[in-house]
């Protein structure tokens, strides 16, 4: 797509027909506007839905501070987790928990953590969100090999040789200096083309980035300051986590069995770990921080019954922090790493009130995400201010490039894959060199459903189909969610550091199986 004219790209918006005759579409067949991935049913009884309380991960705390630096360690490890009530479950956790433990930073002190990885496999760990220097960004061959592993043992990655990847044995401190402002972050698993088996066996956390313009608004905190990971999985007859890798010692072949090449959906639906879990809630506003961190799955949040007064959700934060001013939504649709920031004012429902957050575009045991009870009157202390943040305007004039790339299916290897301009991921390939500082506007066109996510920068969505963004569209953003046929612009400022970075696909099966780029700032 590279010197694609505006006006042709603007028209490309127009659905996929025209991308069927732009030759813009690979083997892969479009699907509905819901979903891009197929259902992996379990094969154990599931449990009713809201009896399992809504667990909070836990807060790590430092092993260190000094006057600079909050210094944490963590152990990738296996361990038995019960997931479903009275099932035990083998995963792969961040100090052996699903989700991770939480880590909480200030704005401008620098988070020094460091892994240890005891899991049979290499690993890489990405701060999804982070404004972070190349060499602590998680690239995907910046493999941590397993404690003990031998020091050629890169784990299936031979066919792929990268130079420039940054080997560690055994452990890795990644330093993150936290030069941004207040946003929910999450890390996770990131090594090449084995990223989606990894995630779903539990290799995902939150990292809440806090500061003082923040702090001083009078939004809801404490026990009302509700974090949501929300993911999908299936489970197999023993327990396990089911998922149809065609390698499932994620030692060698990457990627998944032919039917599922679209994506994974699992039929249970967690919430921080737990099946449709149920929160008992004042009759107050919350703020609820929620993340998909599913593997393929869209979610199109609503609540049942709707508040009697005042809109379900306002929306205060995107994925990089807070909104300028809040938005109000009856629903929230979120795609694979994007993030919301919402308060929900549930003095709105009488004491005694279940209000259930559903998911509109789930069917079945998909259809319900979790519950709350309004168990009580409370006093109300917090308020939504109608200016939260100042945030810097990037208009189309101070771009000084445009590029163009194209999300697609294709052949890659010999077997149904994902391609950026028609090229699966090589680690030595170098789509982008923007220049330090300097403002740039992409522009993507999508076959199927693709979030894309691009690594160090944050950006704003400066068109949606031709046309102005859309109502979700909002603030700061890392993650963009594309629809078939769809045309999307954003613009971004690369600042921060010099280096080799990465974009792709947040479908995790996509990005797996092809759909990476790298970037470099110069």
């Amino acid at each position: 797509m590279s010197g694609l004219s505006r006006r042709r790209f603007l028209g490309l918006a127009g659905g996929a027909g025209v991308l069927v005759a732009a030759g813009l579409v690979g083997p892969r067949v479009f699907r509905t506007a819901a979903a891009t991935g197929e259902l992996l049913t379990s094969e154990l009884p599931l449990p009713a839905p809201f009896e399992v309380p809504l667990p909070i991960p836990a807060v790590l705390s430092p092993v260190s501070r000094d006057a600079d630096a909050d210094r944490y360690e963590i152990v990738q490890r296996q361990a038995i987790a019960e997931i479903l009530p009275g099932v035990r479950t083998p995963i792969w956790g961040y100090e052996g928990t699903f989700p991770g433990p939480t880590i909480e930073s200030r704005r401008d002190r620098t988070t020094i953590v460091k892994h240890r990885n005891e899991l049979p496999v290499p690993t890489v760990v990405h701060l999804h969100g982070g404004h972070t220097p190349p060499e602590s960004d998680g690239y995907a061959t910046d493999l941590v090999l397993p404690a003990g592993a031998a020091p050629h043992a890169h784990g299936g990655h031979a066919l792929m040789h990268d130079p420039a990847a940054i080997i560690s044995h055994g452990t890795r401190e990644y330093v993150y200096p936290m030069q941004q402002r207040a946003a929910m972050l999450w890390y996770h698993d990131h090594r090449m083309d084995f990223t989606g088996p990894a995630v779903y066996r539990g290799l995902a956390g939150l990292h809440l980035v806090r500061d003082d313009k923040e702090d001083a608004l009078p939004l809801p905190r404490g026990e009302r300051e509700l974090p949501l990971v929300i993911t999908d999985r299936a489970f197999a007859a023993d327990g396990s986590l089911r998922y149809p890798s065609i390698d499932p010692s994620l030692t060698s072949v990457p990627g998944v069995e032919e039917p599922y090449v679209e994506g994974v959906f699992g039929d249970v639906v967690l919430v921080n770990g737990a099946p449709w879990p149920v929160a008992e809630v004042s009759a107050t506003r919350h703020r609820l921080r929620v993340l998909n961190g599913s593997n393929a799955r869209r979610y199109d949040l609503a609540l049942d019954p709707p508040p009697p007064a005042g809109p379900a959700f306002t929306q205060i934060g995107a994925d990089q922090g807070l909104l300028a001013a809040p938005l109000a939504h009856e629903h929230v649709p979120i795609a694979p790493a994007e993030r919301y920031d919402l308060v929900v004012d549930f003095g709105a429902y009488p004491v005694g009130t279940e209000v259930t957050l559903v998911n509109r575009l789930g069917t079945g045991t998909t259809a319900r995400v979790m519950r709350f009870r309004v168990a009580r009157r409370a006093t109300e202390d917090s308020h939504i201010p109608d200016r939260l943040a100042e945030i810097e305007p990037l208009e189309r004039a101070r771009a000084t490039v445009t590029r163009d790339f194209s999300f697609r299916g294709g052949m890659v290897g010999g077997r149904h894959g994902w391609t950026i301009g028609g090229e699966p991921y090589s680690p030595s390939r170098i789509d982008a060199r923007p220049r330090l500082g300097e403002v740039e506007i992409w522009r993507f066109v999508a076959d199927v459903h693709h979030p894309i996510h691009l690594h160090l920068v944050d950006f704003r969505v400066l068109s949606r189909g031709g046309r102005d963004p859309g109502p979700y569209d909002a603030g700061r953003k890392d993650t963009v969610d594309l629809r078939p046929g769809e045309a999307v612009e954003v613009i971004a400022k690369f600042d921060g550091y010099r280096g080799r970075y990465m974009f792709h696909c947040h479908n995790s099966e996509h990005e797996d199986m092809g759909m990476m780029a790298n970037f470099e700032v110069i």
